[in-house]
């Protein structure tokens, strides 16, 4: 593979050779994770989908629905929202389960409940670092060291 660089010269790019994520194919890696087999393939599924959520009657089908009626694989839909190519303002009924509860979201990995619960226990351990750090300082300012001068 050629590129051109910044002056315009043509130089060789390193390819890496790579395992592919879905059929364990080699492959050389580039800017995606799968071979170009599975890229179709993906390419095909996503046509199939947006087809399907395109028709009015079907906008509002829950990821059940789109499951059963177009046979596409629910990670592949998730994968396809988390890539923005599905859009729940477009598609209202569309999420995936949050990493931490199930409850369904549109964006991220974790919704806004586990997330403010996440803030909270990172603040309270941030306080106890502090407190802790506090009480050793105190410490170190209420120990006497004494130095023998021949050893200095």
């Amino acid at each position: 593979m050629l590129e051109a660089d910044i002056n315009g010269k043509w130089g060789s790019i390193m390819a890496e050779l790579a395992n592919c994520s879905r059929c364990d194919r080699l492959f050389l890696k580039g800017a995606r994770t799968i071979c170009q087999n599975c890229y179709q393939q993906e390419e095909e599924a996503f046509r199939t989908v947006y087809q399907f959520m395109s028709k009015r009657k079907n906008r509002e089908a829950t990821m059940s629905e789109i499951v059963e009626n177009t046979g596409v694989d629910e990670e592949l839909i998730i994968k396809f929202i988390k890539e923005k190519r599905l859009l729940p303002t477009e598609f209202p009924n569309i999420g995936y389960p949050c990493s931490h509860c199930g409850k369904k979201i549109t964006s991220g990995n974790l919704c806004q409940a586990c997330l403010e619960k996440l803030r909270k226990d990172l603040e309270q351990h941030e306080e106890l670092e502090d407190r802790i750090n506090e009480k050793e300082e105190q410490e170190k300012k209420r120990t006497y060291y004494m130095f023998d001068d021949k050893e200095l």
